[in-house]
């Protein structure tokens, strides 16, 4: 059996490891292609392996780099500092983004993977180019609703059973949040669940949707509320929306209060898709970011339907 930072599922995810020390824990990212860095960053419960298809797309004629977070895919589980907060997160992706000494990126992010993201680009706008932006949030307090059942369970006092023990939660996100459930048999479900064989190593699990802030008093809301803040610091960044319009998590009114955050950004809506839009329509999500890349330049305002 082949461990898992050698392991391909099937030649889907083909890409080398890598690793950075980052903060006490060894970081894995995917560093593939030259030129401009696109820095792809994933949410819950996911890891880099969400973003397979657009690496070997882009990786021809762009650097893709993306990183697992803590406790996440490919990177360690460290035990210090559990619980893992927002901060811990943006202060790694700062960590490895610097020390590659990256610059004129293009950020693409996804469910938790915009605070983390743009909490990062609000530390460092002059090293940011463009802003992608899928089926995530950046707002104080929680701007989706009343939470899914499933993200009350873990923020309850049984959610340590039910993740580390029962390890209950991977299969049934993916499966409730994707419009084609179907796709994820096989290869794509095996990587989802890999890296998480044990109680030990699903921590990363537990901490992100008790992270959530839904009042003042939550340990990361002052810190979500500073990436909101930071968002007006890209009022004329280049930015594209893709959306999953079938998201019962961050649903339409999420999107339209990103329309009014950024309204120069690009949009592109996609019926048929649900939270985890890279899985229910990768070709779509890929032509709409190679689409934007190719711009020779970006309007200061635009719908794209």
């Amino acid at each position: 059996m082949l461990a898992l930072r050698d392991e391909t599922f099937g030649g889907t995810f083909p890409f080398a490891p890598r690793y950075r020390d980052v903060n006490g824990f060894r970081m894995h990212y995917v560093d593939e292609g030259a030129g401009e860095p696109l820095v792809m960053v994933h949410g819950d419960p996911t890891w880099g392996y969400l973003y397979r298809r657009l690496i070997a797309g882009l990786s021809p004629r762009w650097r893709c780099v993306v990183p697992d977070h803590m406790g996440m895919g490919k990177s360690d589980v460290p035990g210090e500092p559990f619980p893992y907060r927002l901060h811990h997160h943006v202060a790694n992706l700062e960590a490895l983004v610097l020390g590659l000494d990256l610059s004129d990126i293009t950020l693409i992010v996804h469910d938790w993977g915009g605070p983390v993201g743009l909490g990062f680009a609000a530390r460092h706008p002059h090293r940011i180019r463009r802003l992608i932006l899928t089926n995530t949030w950046a707002f104080a307090p929680w701007p989706g609703g009343p939470l899914p059942r499933l993200l009350e369970i873990i923020r309850s006092e049984r959610g340590e059973r039910f993740v580390l023990e029962r390890n209950g939660y991977v299969e049934v996100a993916l499966r409730g949040t994707t419009a084609h459930p179907e796709r994820l048999e096989g290869a794509a479900l095996q990587a989802y669940l890999a890296p998480y064989p044990t109680p030990a190593s699903r921590l990363a699990l537990l901490c992100w949707s008790r992270d959530i802030p839904l009042e003042a008093s939550d340990p990361s809301f002052s810190d979500m509320r500073a990436v909101e803040d930071g968002l007006a610091r890209f009022a004329r960044t280049p930015a594209l929306i893709v959306w999953g319009m079938q998201d019962p998590v961050l649903s339409a009114p999420v999107l339209e209060r990103w329309r009014r955050v950024w309204p120069h950004a690009r949009v592109r809506t996609i019926a048929d898709a649900s939270h985890f839009v890279q899985e229910d329509a990768p070709e779509e999500v890929l032509s709409a970011i190679e689409a934007f890349l190719d711009e020779p330049s970006h309007p200061t305002r635009g719908r794209w339907r």
